[in-house]
């Protein structure tokens, strides 16, 4: 039985470049390399103080509360919380993208900006890991990064790495600041990350915290491995019970200081879980206040289309202005997915909006015509602002 945190210990790993990702490469001489060994928690007694504790507490009856408060709204703000949180998930990895742009990179067939593009795959990661939070195991964590990175011809989408990995600006291990483990250890470290994440007598919060802190110390991927950790923590919130119908955007609350979030993974590493667990409790209160904020603002905006819509009280036109509130970029092929309107049809609902002022019509790719709510997309810039704002 592990008593207590252990720090990570290093090895000494002769560098020898043969993956065909450093092919080509100005590479230095060969030389040494002190690849992470992540000490086991399978067994871990979490200790951590007594206000840290309180403060996860407190943190945790707000993710139930603020569930809890959504209700028989959960339609319009599921997606819209879930997409607020893959986006800011991804800017925490210096990736990001405007409303609008994401948007409409989530289109059926229109143009998208690499960005937008990456942060619509994090967004599937993130589905991903809502609906497999059910059966949390090596599998689903392979499904989540599948799902992000798919269409990333440079790395294994789904699959667990089989090279060094390395952070640092350097262009191999050697001298780096930090180094996964050898890709070896990789199966045996995830089932021990596993077993804990499944242990039911570990404060919830806590445990998610350090789940996802020791999945960062495994670095199982070549790349993504962030937002697959925090896409873990969705898979935990969900599956330890705290949340029950919405995303509650962490990414959001950790993005106010990434510094101390970065500084709290290190803390980890070193053996003191405490710093990891106090992020994800001021993450998590940050982003509660902030995901109320952008759903108060789409309440009003969506209350103050219907002294301005004119439509007859069994149109379609109000369906479409209920779906702008969680698509407030569309164009004929997505009302037609999302609400059965034929795609020759479309322009009978659209039109009284564009009139009212609600939607502007642009477009996005040869005879692609675009509709977007300038008003919602504004309320999501807006979340988006307040996210990267230390609080």
């Amino acid at each position: 039985m592990v008593t207590s945190l252990s720090s990570v210990t290093r090895e000494d790993v002769r560098w020898e470049p043969q993956s065909r990702r450093h092919a080509g490469r100005a590479l230095p001489k060969y030389g040494t390399y002190h690849p992470t060994v992540p000490a086991n928690i399978a067994d871990l007694v979490l200790e951590l103080p007594s206000f840290v504790l309180a403060d996860a507490e407190s943190a945790s009856r707000e993710i139930a509360r603020f569930d809890a408060e959504l209700g028989g709204e959960i339609a319009p703000f599921a997606s819209v919380l879930l997409r607020s949180e893959s986006a800011a998930s991804s800017q925490i990895e210096n990736l990001t993208a405007s409303a609008r742009a994401i948007g409409e990179a989530e289109l059926p067939g229109g143009k998208s900006k690499r960005n937008a593009a990456m942060v619509v795959a994090n967004t599937a990661a993130m589905q991903a890991a809502v609906t497999l939070s059910d059966t949390l195991n090596a599998d689903s964590i392979r499904t989540m990064h599948r799902a992000l990175m798919i269409n990333d011809p440079r790395h294994t989408p789904g699959e667990f790495r089989t090279e060094p990995v390395w952070i640092g600006s350097g262009s191999t291990p050697i001298g780096a600041t930090f180094v996964g483990p050898r890709h070896e250890l990789i199966p045996g470290a995830i089932g021990d990350l596993i077993a804990f994440a499944h242990r039911a007598d570990v404060p919830a919060l806590p445990q998610i915290a350090v789940s996802h802190a020791q999945f960062e110390t495994i670095h199982p991927f070549t790349d993504g491995n962030g937002r697959t950790g925090r896409a873990l923590v969705q898979a935990m919130l969900r599956n330890k019970g705290l949340t029950r119908q919405v995303t509650v955007p962490v990414s959001a609350g950790l993005l106010a200081d990434t510094g101390a979030y970065f500084a709290a993974l290190t803390s980890y590493r070193d053996g003191d879980a405490a710093p990891i667990v106090e992020s994800f409790s001021r993450a998590t209160i940050l982003a509660i206040a902030n995901g109320r904020q952008l759903v108060v603002e789409l309440r009003e905006i969506r209350e103050n289309w219907n002294g301005v819509i004119s439509a007859r009280s069994d149109s379609a036109v109000w369906k479409v202005a209920d779906l702008l509130t969680r698509r407030p970029v569309l164009n004929a092929v997505l009302l037609a997915q999302e609400l059965g309107i034929e795609s020759t049809n479309a322009h009978r609902y659209l039109n009284p909006l564009t009139k009212a002022g609600i939607l502007i019509e642009t477009t996005n790719g040869p005879r692609n015509r675009v509709w977007r709510s300038p008003e919602v997309l504004a309320a999501l810039d807006a979340f988006a602002e307040r996210a990267g704002r230390r609080g």
